[in-house]
């Protein structure tokens, strides 16, 4: 029985998920029943009705547990908004190219999957990346994890599936050199709200090598001081909470930014979008794809290369340069959140300037 709910006479009832859809329970009225003896409350709450969202046809044909698996792993296992859309997106695909080849969920073999991983194409016709398809056997893998617990297959298919090797030890964002990181920041015209934000903004992803999500999510509350400095507080990638000391230009930047918003509530975004073309502010925060385009907007304006760099990029500029001057990785790594000091050599840009250097001594 998926769920069930008790009635006045304290026999249990069915709860028939809708077809082709996987819902949760409906409301139910809050309903106390209290024991004279030993005075325990029997307490059935208000349970929120989510918005319905249909199944892939492989998943509606297996049956409800099949379904409960689904949207068990894809909404209650995944915490990242971002990681749940990429593996959703991998699984519909697999469920679908599986459907048009005859199979159903319980007739899919290793063979299936390592053929359909292989076969892997973009949506531009180009054969996917290594990373790409690991991303797709990774999420087939733990779908068919989830089925298997709650008894749907016998097996995994995916588990013996072994996914193409893929070793870098650079990162591939490219990093902005400390000129340009300057150059862009001197560039943007202040005069407007918009622009103090803009710089503002580009400061943060400077001086505290923080990810646009990051940023994104900070709150009025999340600047602040503690009588001796200012500080941001980050809620990071993974769960992290991170406080990271504001410099005296970029408290300045900040704070020029914040003089002229209206609002001074302290539960509002930080960083708002602006109305438009109007020059002003609206209500809303921004969202990481804003400040992405922001960035876009500001490197054309400073003539660089707009396909080649990001908001990453002045994350990877940041790391080079602290590197450079000598700052012990371990240091580096506690500045850009990473738990492993692994991840933290592939923001180190200066590998990839030795190489230059080396083959410019190249007598031809």
């Amino acid at each position: 029985m998926c769920a069930h709910r008790m009635k006045k006479t304290g026999q249990p009832t069915r709860f028939m998920p809708h077809k082709g859809c996987y819902s949760a329970l409906a409301h139910h009225e809050s309903n106390t029943v209290m024991n004279d003896e030993n005075r325990l409350p029997t307490v059935l709450g208000q349970i929120a009705h989510p918005a319905e969202r249909c199944l892939p046809e492989l998943i509606e044909a297996a049956g409800r547990m099949a379904a409960y698996a689904y949207d068990e792993f894809l909404e209650a296992e995944l915490s990242n908004d971002n990681t749940r859309k990429a593996y959703r997106h991998a699984i519909d695909r697999f469920l679908a190219w599986s459907r048009n080849a005859g199979l159903r969920l319980d007739g899919i073999m290793p063979t299936h999957v390592a053929g359909y991983v292989r076969a892997l194409h973009s949506s531009h016709g180009q054969p996917a990346s290594k990373p790409t398809q690991k991303l797709h056997l990774a999420a087939i893998r733990h779908l068919f994890d989830r089925l298997v617990v709650r008894h749907v297959v016998p097996i995994n298919p995916a588990a013996s599936v072994r996914g193409p090797r893929y070793r870098i030890t650079e990162g591939l964002t490219p990093a902005l050199s400390v000129a340009q990181a300057r150059h862009v920041l001197a560039s943007i015209s202040t005069h407007s709200i918009v622009g103090r934000r803009d710089r503002a903004i580009i400061a943060v992803l400077i001086y505290t090598a923080a990810r646009a999500g990051a940023i994104a999510r900070l709150r009025r509350s999340d600047f602040y001081t503690d009588g001796r400095q200012w500080l941001f507080r980050f809620d990071e990638k993974g769960g992290s909470v991170r406080q990271i000391p504001a410099r005296h230009d970029l408290e300045c930047f900040v704070k020029e930014y914040l003089q002229n918003v209206a609002t001074t509530d302290e539960s509002t975004s930080l960083f708002r979008s602006a109305n438009g073309r109007s020059g002003r502010l609206s209500s809303r925060g921004l969202t990481g794809n804003d400040i992405l385009r922001m960035v876009k907007r500001r490197l054309i304006d400073a003539d660089l290369p707009v396909k080649q760099f990001s908001c990453h990029s002045f994350r990877a500029m940041t790391a080079t340069d602290l590197l450079t001057q000598g700052v012990p990785i371990e240091d580096v790594q506690f500045l850009l959140g990473h738990s492993d000091p692994r991840t933290t050599q592939l923001y180190d840009r200066r590998k990839r300037q030795v190489t230059r250097n080396i083959v410019e001594r190249i007598s031809v």
